[in-house]
C-alpha cells in the first residue's frame, strides 16, 4: 500500500510547525506525523471513520488537538493524506 500526501497536507504541515515556534517540539511532532504515515499501510484499517465526512473510507489520525483525515483507497491499496484540521474544524494552514 502506498501513502500520498496532498498539496493541502504539506501546506497544513508547514504552516504549523513554524506555529509550533519551538524547533525542538516541533521536530518531535514531525517525527511522530512520520512514524504515523510510515505505519499506515499496515494499520489505517484502525483508525474510525472521520467526524468530518460522510465517508466511511476517510479517516482520522487523531492527536494533541488535531486531526489528520486521510482517504483509504483499499482497492488501489493507496492512503490519501487530506490535510491536518485542529479540534475546531478548521484547516491548520
Amino acid at each position: 500500500m502506498k501513502v500520498v500526501t496532498s498539496a493541502l497536507f504539506e501546506e497544513d504541515l508547514k504552516t504549523l510547525l513554524d506555529r509550533i515556534g519551538d524547533p525542538a517540539e516541533a521536530k518531535r511532532f514531525k517525527l511522530y506525523l512520520d512514524t504515523v504515515l510510515l505505519n499506515l499501510p499496515t494499520k489505517a484499517e484502525k483508525y474510525k471513520p472521520s467526524r468530518f465526512f460522510d465517508d466511511e473510507n476517510i479517516r482520522d489520525i487523531v492527536h494533541q488537538g488535531l486531526v489528520v483525515p486521510f482517504y483509504f483507497d483499499e482497492k488501489n491499496r493507496t492512503c490519501v493524506v487530506l490535510g491536518i484540521i485542529d479540534n475546531y474544524g478548521e484547516s491548520a494552514g
